[in-house]
């Protein structure tokens, strides 16, 4: 067994606190705020106050309150693992174009955990009837409700949820939903659907071999390596840890429960430690989900908690969900497009592939991917490359597009320009059936889904985009600063540029005109009359493609 605290490779959660801070994306937040009406509200409206992503910060609540005048001695953070990419970028350590690659390196190259004896997030432990009753066990911890007005509760959001398969004994984390429903009991939302909740798996398992419970640990504020997994949907039989330790290339340091035998993260903030019944199930929510719309009332698993573990001054962490973007779409999207390409570009071996782009405002990033190719690459590998993107996961790609790298997939006016132009109905369209509805709101009676497979690249040349020239918008936004008009922010496309169909003739024709000299185009044209064709009748289907 290794000492007790042993040294790590990486950060715990409040190290990439200050990291965050030195870096300027933390805002602390001393005032009183009430967890219960304004907390998430608050950090809500940098989503939807047209910040833009980089100005988005992290922010720490350190005077919480709530709804009943109490007021809490830990602080609260949000937005601390993803409330934008760079804050992710923190927590990963490594440059943001090296994210896809460090995901790739730790699926291929998982690290076995440290198993310690003594860690930090047991320095304070609660059992037994300091559990129950107002103001202990869970009631004493400022867990916020997340969408005032329609939560039915409070809800822990930032959870790594783990469980172990009975019979393998191989442990999971996912990133599930945990609502209050006492001070010693939680209604936990593990998904059931095609490609959902792994813990969900699990607890089949359990309940198939007779066993009235399953053991289930909540970790919240866990090391950012280890949180990131929980999201991430791995394969059954891969333990997340051993995937964090590869992210880190450090092992992460493990512990066994306190009171079952489920080892997690030794530096998590705290622990929530318990029993899921196998046999009985209790309404849970109504609670804003991920997907953007209030989830109703569902039957969901009753854990019923047999200790509280924590720091001595731990850090409750809480994400900002709901309508996207998010902290939790922007956990998903960083390390989604990445597996996405890999896929398409390792896995396929598609040729041509530059980028995967998953839509992340309201759609919640798993309904309309968009993969970038180049231009002229053939189209069985776009269609090769459509099919493995919408097959890749169940619940991603109801619409899947494939664009060239000329069309900016993050601007919807570029896309319906490439759908107005490139993608003929009859014939660039495919729809495929049965599939699972996937990750959304349960409205009517509809089981099934599919999706629409759409080649929106160009089939050939065109002509150049009709914009001025690069070299005429660059110096015409000198001008315009220079006679102190409103700031402007470049919009995709915002210039000309050649798309094939255009030759040297006609580049010397426009060279002409902007040099003044358009009468000589015109003495040249006089040149070249003809008769006997009717008026809009393409020069090039008389005279050729043009030479100089």
């Amino acid at each position: 067994m290794a000492n007790a605290f042993p040294k790590r490779g990486y950060r715990d959660l409040q190290e990439h606190l200050k990291a965050l801070d030195e870096a300027g994306l933390l805002v602390t937040i001393d005032e009183p705020v009430n967890k219960d009406t304004e907390l998430h509200p608050l950090v809500r409206w940098q989503y939807r106050g047209g910040i833009p992503d980089a100005e988005r910060k992290a922010f720490l609540f350190t005077n919480v309150t709530d709804a009943r005048g109490r007021k809490f001695d830990i602080p609260v953070v949000v937005g601390a693992l993803a409330g934008n990419q760079e804050i992710y970028r923190i927590g990963m350590n490594v440059p943001l174009e090296e994210i896809g690659p460090t995901w790739e390196r730790a699926m291929n190259a998982p690290i076995p955990p440290n198993v310690v004896e003594e860690a930090p997030c047991q320095e304070t432990v609660i059992t037994g009837a300091d559990l129950i009753g107002e103001n202990k066990g869970l009631d004493a911890l400022p867990v916020p409700i997340s969408t005032p007005g329609y939560d039915a509760t409070a809800y822990f959001t930032a959870t790594n949820v783990v469980t172990r398969d009975p019979d393998t004994g191989v442990q999971n984390m996912g990133t599930y939903r945990a609502g209050l429903k006492a001070s010693n009991r939680l209604a936990v939302r593990m998904a059931s659907r095609t490609g959902g909740a792994g813990g969900y798996l699990h607890w089949v398992k359990y309940q198939k071999r007779g066993d009235k419970t399953m053991p289930c640990a909540i970790v919240v504020g866990a090391p950012p390596a280890v949180a990131y997994l929980g999201p991430q949907k791995l394969s059954p039989d891969r333990d997340e840890a051993e995937v964090a330790g590869a992210l880190m290339g450090a092992p992460i340091n493990m512990v066994k429960c306190k009171t079952n035998d489920l080892m997690v993260p030794a530096e998590a903030e705290m622990v929530i430690e318990g029993l899921v019944d196998t046999e009985y199930l209790e309404p849970e929510a109504p609670f804003g989900e991920s997907h953007g719309h209030i989830a109703l009332e569902d039957y969901n698993m009753i854990f019923e908690v047999t200790a509280i573990t924590m720091k001595k001054k731990p850090v409750l962490v809480s994400i900002i969900s709901q309508v996207t973007p998010s902290e939790s779409s922007v956990i998903k999207r960083v390390a989604y497009e990445p597996m996405f390409l890999a896929h398409l570009r390792d896995n396929l071996g598609i040729r041509g592939i530059k980028r995967v782009s998953l839509h992340e405002p309201l759609t919640n990033i798993r309904k309309v991917i968009f993969i970038v190719v180049e231009k002229g690459i053939p189209a069985t590998e776009v269609w090769r490359a459509l099919y493995g993107a919408a097959s890749l996961r169940a619940d991603c790609g109801k619409y899947v597009i494939a664009v060239n790298d000329d069309i900016d997939p993050e601007n919807g006016d570029s896309i319906f320009w490439a759908l107005a132009y490139r993608a003929n109905v009859l014939s660039d369209v495919e729809i495929l059936h049965h599939r699972p509805r996937g990750h959304g709101p349960k409205s009517g009676n509809v089981t099934q889904d599919g999706s629409l497979l759409i080649d929106a690249t160009s089939k050939g040349d065109m002509p150049p985009l009709a914009l001025p020239k690069r070299e005429f918008m660059e110096n015409a936004k000198v001008l315009w600063e220079k006679l102190g008009l409103p700031p402007i922010k470049e919009q995709s496309p915002w210039h000309g540029y050649d798309m094939g169909d255009w030759f040297e003739a006609w580049d010397e024709n426009a060279r002409r005109a902007v040099e003044g000299d358009y009468a000589e185009n015109g003495r040249r044209t006089a040149q070249r009359r003809v008769k006997d064709v009717i008026p809009e009748t393409p020069v090039r289907t008389v005279e050729g493609d043009p030479e100089l």
